[in-house]
């Protein structure tokens, strides 16, 4: 992948020096050689940069938003498994991922104002316990507590997406 830092690190584009009199210069291999002719006949002050002046905000952010998007990468692909594993389709994860997507952005560490806790937003958080002692920060067993309170409570993922949808709550 190319980048902004790359291209101004590799163009070759020629940086102005100053002289301790004052006076400009080019350094080898600017602009000016690179003008018709290549002998410099046509003079042209070369662009003045610095290989770290510029870095684009969104390259920053999409670093950023990499490192966010790590845990939730590996807890959408670790329920995948376990929704493959009850014979559920593509489809009701799909409905399982727009639900925890919207419930906590299948962070197992968020927590709600009203007490709700991880991935699926069990209410109070504790319930979980029932699958694990490691509920607080294992995503695992969160999701397999989520799955098994989606099945006996409303038989399917996107069942309870459609309740969460009507209802704002599941």
């Amino acid at each position: 992948m190319i980048t902004a830092t790359t291209v101004l690190t590799t163009t070759g584009a020629a940086f102005a020096e100053s002289e301790p009199d004052g006076k400009r210069r080019e350094s080898p291999g600017t602009a000016t050689e690179a003008m018709p002719g290549g002998d410099g006949s046509v003079p042209q002050a070369a662009p003045v940069a610095h290989r770290r002046t510029w870095r684009p905000a969104a390259e920053r952010k999409v670093r950023f938003a990499r490192k966010n998007r790590t845990f939730a990468h590996r807890n959408k692909e670790v329920a995948f498994q376990l929704v493959t594993e009850r014979a559920w389709s593509v489809r009701q994860f799909r409905c399982l991922d727009r639900l925890w997507t919207r419930e906590s952005g299948w962070n197992h560490q968020a927590a709600g104002p009203s007490g709700a806790y991880g991935i699926p937003q069990a209410m109070p958080g504790h319930k979980m316990a029932s699958a694990g002692a490691d509920w607080r920060s294992n995503p695992v067993t969160q999701i397999r507590w989520g799955l098994d309170y989606i099945e006996s409570r409303y038989g399917s993922p996107c069942q309870a997406w459609n309740h969460f949808r009507s209802h704002r709550w599941y």
